[in-house]
């Protein structure tokens, strides 16, 4: 892991600690853990977030996997816990079903189940969506309600995905689009809840609530909507994370080169790290 990101010349990382895409998981060998967790040190990987799995969903009440699902945050953050990272990034979930408001209370709810089993520092960080289908957290808004519900309040966190805000409707495009934007979150959720940018261009248009990640400053939001965004007094200390499409490092490489050059000089911004790798 700490080699790719070298190669990458990431500050941070992202990854998943298990199949993404699948329920079962074997635990952590206590070997490779110490191999992780020495391999991120040479480097200064720092800081280090673990991504949840994709099946899991607490926005669903009525769903046979919502217990389930619970677990599976309670083991991600322990996992996270023993590899160091110090966040546990969580997609919201579908509501299926039910009401907006069962959904809000159902993933309050199992957020706080799930914090209760798990006493360590790791912050779990709610990722804003697109809005496709069902999907619960599309707006700040929905968000405030779901944190405003839970317990622990200074356990959790946001992420700002850039592709799922725009494909919201949030027009992370231009300057005026964007200060817009930052004035909801800060009126909403507040800023210094947010830790983590997830720098993805859309491919589909503004408000599609379509979710689909494309190159930076090839899709809607564009080369000007990044360079303000990165380098914004208010974002540029972030860490950033890129989940654009890939079929090999060449494209790692050219997003990382793209983000790096519209970083102003003189700036504090992070060099961004590429999207998730399973460990």
């Amino acid at each position: 892991m700490g080699e790719r990101a070298q190669i990458r010349g990431c500050d941070t990382i992202q990854l998943f600690s298990r199949n993404p895409r699948g329920w079962k998981y074997e635990p952590l060998d206590d070997n490779e853990v110490e191999a992780f967790r020495t391999s991120i040190q040479s480097p200064g990987l720092f800081p280090v977030f673990l991504h949840l799995p994709y099946l899991p969903n607490i926005a669903s009440p009525s769903s046979p996997f919502y217990s389930r699902s619970i677990d599976s945050i309670a083991t991600d953050l322990e996992r996270a816990g023993q590899l160091g990272a110090q966040y546990l990034i969580i997609h919201i979930g579908h509501r299926m079903d039910s009401s907006e408001e069962e959904a809000i209370n159902a993933v309050s709810q199992g957020i706080n189940q799930a914090l209760k089993r798990v006493r360590n520092p790791v912050i779990l960080l709610l990722e804003n969506t697109a809005g496709q289908g069902s999907e619960i957290g599309s707006t700040f808004e929905q968000i405030r309600a779901i944190i405003d519900r839970v317990d622990e309040t200074d356990r959790v966190g946001i992420c700002l995905d850039t592709a799922h805000s725009y494909e919201a409707g949030y027009d992370l495009s231009d300057k005026e689009g964007i200060e817009r934007s930052l004035e909801n979150v800060d009126n909403t959720v507040g800023l210094k809840r947010l830790h983590l940018l997830h720098l993805n261009d859309s491919k589909t248009p503004l408000g599609s609530h379509k979710d689909r990640h494309w190159h930076i400053g090839e899709g809607h939001i564009g080369m000007k909507g990044f360079r303000y965004l990165v380098n914004h007094p208010l974002l540029r200390h972030l860490p950033g994370i890129m989940e654009t499409p890939r079929t090999d490092t060449v494209e790692d490489l050219k997003n990382m080169k793209v983000i790096r050059r519209l970083i102003d000089k003189g700036s504090p911004g992070r060099a961004p790290a590429t999207k998730p790798r399973k460990k």
